[in-house]
């Protein structure tokens, strides 16, 4: 069984949000489960995030995802895969 997941950080959201949601909303159906996390809310709400990702489908279409968050400006996207026996 292989698991396939993305950690995308993204270090100025006010800059890039709009861009990245632009990307994951092309490969929505490769997203199977979609996390953001940020260290606070409200007032204090931070400029940096982490968006966990689990993904389905062809590994080709899913680098290319990879490949556009990183043209980014303040985007590192890395995918993970993770195998059991």
């Amino acid at each position: 069984m292989e698991k396939r997941v993305m950690l995308i950080l993204v270090s100025s959201r006010k800059e890039s949000a709009e861009m990245v949601q632009k990307v994951l909303t092309g490969w929505g159906c490769h997203i199977k489960t979609r996390l953001g996390l940020h260290d606070d809310v409200l007032e204090n709400c931070t400029e940096s995030g982490l968006i966990f990702l689990e993904l389905k489908g062809d590994t080709a279409k899913l680098d290319e995802m990879e490949r556009k968050l990183n043209l980014v400006k303040g985007v590192d996207a890395k995918q993970v895969v993770l195998k059991t026996e």
